[in-house]
């Protein structure tokens, strides 16, 4: 392959657990998903994935306050520093322990670390280039349990963290005279949010059992002084010096220790900063008792956002406790709350649904609403201009997403029981979906409905399906009734039930070109079908072992098998020849269960590709199953090309080769120790030939693997389903240096002399010699638009298929509409017949150019609606107030019509007046 595929994209799943952030302008989300994090746009509703991993779940983001920097904690406490403006790892480190919350100071000098009971103060790292970016600073002590939360004043001078042993501590980020640490009680529950009021030492703080305690200081933030330094002074009560004991040593650097004691420090000359306790409030009011779980404060707007466990929230203004919202968004719980700068716009993450929502308080809509997959995704397919994906779950929806933006605009949830298998018709409007609930369901895009519902005579588990060219035939294969049933699309009958196989079906694929079918399944044989033939079987294939998987090339000559023994077997279909085999077992690699009782490398002989995707012009297969790795072969070599590893996140099982010697005892692995699953914190044990955790368990170690993969039909990028979600691969050309025909004198300098001189085909011909993308579109936008024509007709043929390829990837950003259009249009009239003769190798260039031309089309339509409506109701209103204006005119040309008929009638009456006294 000349271009080297990379990790683009990660969809299917918007939240798992952790905290949310807002950006600085307050018009993205940081979500963390799993062992990487996604940037949600919620002003262009489009979806990023940073190209950042940890080795475990991610459990905190902290979000420095120019929105520059976050640093990523994982569940072991490794952390990352993550660039936003470049997306690059600046640094890692490693707290060693878990890390319950992490909050950068308002100037961004300082970040604090809650683990354990400790709260660890670091230098933040700056703009010069420095050999460890993570000093500490100061480590403070006062808690009994583990801390949970941690707010900053306004002015970085103190900070507060809350704790599970149901006290609040207040430090000064500096040794102030008055105020070291500062101890609250008042709570009979953990502390899940503690607030500073604006500009204030006041303090808010929320317990998990729904009280709100209000604390009042008697000095103000200007009253904080700092000690004289003339004469060195004894440690305080509560205080202790720096001492060989005492002192945290991270990477060579010392930290202060500063611990706290529940006791009231002794008098002082320096009068002490105190708390009051102004008031408490609760908000369980009614008897309708359920956990606060989250919590955050938005100070400007004094509001308090609370989370409970049953998916309700709350609006509070404060101090006064006013109720201003409450409404239920959902029926699991609330794990994290953020809002954004402005105060409008509230973020919520539920990670047992794995819901991301962003609610508008004030207007009282959602601004955003994503929920992926929460069981297994189970298949996958591109539409055929590779726009959109369609994905099926366990948890029996079918979900449509947009390859552009990366979210999902549709949901189904006809389904039942769990989606085997999704796939889209050659329209590209119409998804089909079969379940283990005994249908198999059709689904139309344009008005999101299910119009046809296929079922057998008896009850039967699909496990398969397929859809041929035309759209018409639908063929479903069963897996307990060893039955193959085909459906009329138009009709929705069933026209026959194929029988002969011994085995459950396992997989059907249609050929592209002819209304032939290629069943497999356990019996160790591919059937091929005749549809024209009164469904008659024309070919039998033996094969060694067991089927799993079948697909057809993409122009129909070629048939690939996967089987139980780990092999991929290619066939010709038309002589029902085979004419290679590829063995991957070894590429597979799978990794150790800390339940397997063998090791990985016993494991493997028993292991399999389960699914496998040609690329879009034929010449590679993508093969993926029960391992971390998706294999790309070369077919007419038969070799590995390239190893894709689609995740290294250690909190899936089957991820290491070998098990961690660390965790082994005398009386077994650690790992197998259920700690803490009564409540709800440990991860039980599954049962023994359970891959995918057991359903009635609250937290399991799911096992890392492929369940189905598909190429983009525009051949630039392919996609996965896999534990960790769908994970997106696209072509990386922008680092890529490949030229063409390479010579001397073909530099940038020579092809910008051919720009001046106006020699517009030879400086197109050397731009893509060079094959620089830039400077192959500097040169095709220097040409001029009269030019487009002429320049087209004079290109050697070699240059026409890679012209019209780079224009059908440009046309997909670029704002130049209208001339790479017409570039397109001539290009494809002039060499039309030419092209028409290699169009299977240049399908997927025509597809991508398809696919931005739909882009653009849809853009534009919306736009124009968008502005017909407007200039109508403009229209319609400048006719209202015409109608108004002229029965206003009539109104007046009514009263001018009385007066002056009432002032000559009074004359008249003067004149008669003037009569009589003569």
């Amino acid at each position: 392959m000349k271009f080297a595929y990379r990790f683009s994209n990660l969809l299917g799943a918007v939240y798992r657990q952790g905290n949310l952030n807002f950006s600085k302008d307050g018009n993205a989300v940081i979500s963390p998903v799993g062992n990487r994090v996604s940037v949600f746009d919620l002003k262009n509703n489009t979806s990023e994935t940073l190209p950042i991993s940890t080795t475990k779940n991610i459990t905190c983001v902290g979000l420095s306050p120019d929105g520059n920097i976050a640093i990523v904690v994982d569940e072991d406490g490794a952390a990352l520093l993550v660039s936003l403006i470049t997306r690059a790892i600046l640094h890692h480190f490693h707290f060693h322990k878990p890390v319950n919350s992490i909050r950068f100071s308002p100037d961004g000098r300082r970040f604090v670390v809650t683990k354990e009971n400790v709260a660890l103060m670091y230098h933040a790292p700056g703009k010069q280039r420095e050999f460890n970016a993570f000093v500490l600073d100061k480590s403070y002590y006062g808690p009994y349990d583990e801390t949970t939360c941690i707010d900053w004043t306004d002015d970085s001078k103190c900070f507060v963290v809350g704790s599970k042993d149901m006290s609040t501590w207040v430090f000064g980020a500096e040794r102030w005279a008055n105020l070291i640490y500062y101890s609250l009680g008042g709570h009979k529950d953990v502390i899940v949010g503690c607030f500073f009021e604006k500009d204030s030492l006041d303090l808010y703080t929320v317990s998990q059992d729904g009280t709100l305690c209000v604390w009042e200081s008697d000095t103000e933030l200007d009253g904080l002084i700092l000690p004289k330094k003339s004469k060195p002074q004894p440690p305080g009560p509560g205080e202790e010096e720096e001492g060989e004991d005492e002192v945290e040593r991270v990477e060579g650097e010392e930290g202060e220790v500063i611990r706290g004691k529940v006791e009231a420090p002794k008098e002082k000359k320096t009068r002490n900063v105190r708390f009051k306790h102004r008031s408490k409030h609760f908000f369980n009011k009614e008897g309708d008792f359920n956990n606060l779980t989250a919590a955050a404060y938005h100070k400007p707007t004094h509001i308090l956002i609370t989370g409970f466990a049953s998916g309700i929230f709350h609006l509070h203004e404060l101090p006064e406790f006013n109720l201003i919202h409450s409404l239920s968004i959902s029926d699991q719980r609330i794990s994290s709350v953020s809002i954004n700068c402005s105060g409008d716009w509230i973020g919520f993450g539920c990670s047992g649904m794995g819901q991301l929502l962003v609610w508008e308080w004030q207007s009282e809509s959602y601004v955003f609403k994503q929920q992926g997959h929460f069981n297994n995704m189970a298949s996958l397919a591109y539409s055929p201009d590779g726009q959109y994906i369609v994905t099926g779950g366990d948890d029996g929806k079918v979900k449509v997403w947009n390859t552009n933006s990366g979210l999902c605009f549709v949901t189904f949830t006809e389904h039942t029981s769990s989606v085997t298998n999704v796939t889209f018709t050659s329209s590209g409007f119409v998804i089909v979906s079969a379940s283990l609930d005994g249908t198999v369901r059709a689904f139309d895009l344009h008005r999101y409905r299910n119009f046809r519902t296929f079922t057998s005579p008896r009850p039967a588990q699909f496990s398969s399906l397929a859809v041929d060219v035309s759209g018409e035939l639908v063929s479903a294969g069963a897996q307990d009734s060893f039955e193959i049933f085909l459906w009329s699309m138009q009709t929705g009958r069933l026209l026959e039930v194929l029988g002969g196989h011994e085995g459950p079906v396992s997989c059907l694929c249609f050929s592209p070109v002819q209304s032939i079918l290629a069943s497999a399944s356990w019996d160790r044989t591919i059937r091929l079908w005749d549809m024209l033939d009164s469904w008659q079987v024309k070919e039998t294939l033996p094969l060694t072992s067991d089927a799993l998987s079948v697909t057809y090339r993409p122009d129909g000559q070629e048939l690939a098998v996967a089987t139980l023994n780990g092999e991929i077997c290619f066939w010709n279909p038309q002589s029902a020849a085979q004419t290679g085999s590829v063995s991957g077992r070894h590429d597979l690699e799978t990794g150790r269960k800390e339940t397997d009782k063998i090791t990985a490398k016993q494991s493997a002989k028993g292991k399999s590709f389960t699914s496998l995707c040609y690329s879009a012009d034929g010449e590679s297969i993508l093969a993926g199953g029960q391992s971390k790795f998706v294999c790309i072969y070369n077919i007419r070599e038969q070799m590995l090309m390239k190893k894709f590893e689609i995740s290294c996140n250690l909190s899936f099982d089957a991820m290491e080769e070998f098990l961690d010697r660390r965790k082994m005892t005398e009386f077994g692995s650690l790992a197998l120790v259920d700690e803490g699953a009564g409540d709800g914190d440990g991860v039980n044990i599954s049962l023994p030939g359970v891959r995918r955790g057991d359903m009635s368990s609250r937290h399991f170690k799911p096992e890392i693997r492929v369940s189905s993969l598909r190429f983009s039909p525009t051949g630039r990028s392919w996609a996965a389903t896999t534990t960790e979600g769908l994970l997106v691969y696209s072509l990386d050309g922008s680092l890529v240096f490949d030229p063409y025909d390479l010579d001397l004198d073909v530099t940038p300098a020579s092809i910008r002399k051919q720009l001046r001189l106006q020699e517009w085909t030879s400086a197109i011909i050397l731009a893509f010699r060079l094959n620089e993308k830039a400077l192959k579109q500097e040169v095709l936008e220097s040409v001029p638009h009269d030019q487009i024509r002429v320049v087209c007709g004079s290109l050697p043929d070699i240059y026409v298929e890679k012209l019209l390829s780079f224009v059908a990837a440009c046309l997909e950003k670029s704002g130049h509409l209208q001339f790479y259009m017409t570039w397109a249009q001539n290009l494809l009239m002039l060499h039309g017949q030419k092209l028409k003769n290699r169009s299977g190798a240049i399908l997927p260039t025509l597809q991508a150019l398809q696919k931005s031309i739909q882009r653009h089309f849809e853009d534009l339509s919306k736009l124009c609606d968008f502005n017909v409506f407007n200039i109508r109701y403009a229209v319609a209103l400048s006719k209202q107030r015409g109608m108004k204006r002229a029965a206003e005119d009539d109104e007046e040309e009514e009263e001018e019509e009385e007066d002056r008929e009432l002032s000559e009638e009074m004359s008249e009456a003067s004149l008669d007046g003037a009569d009589m006294i003569l």
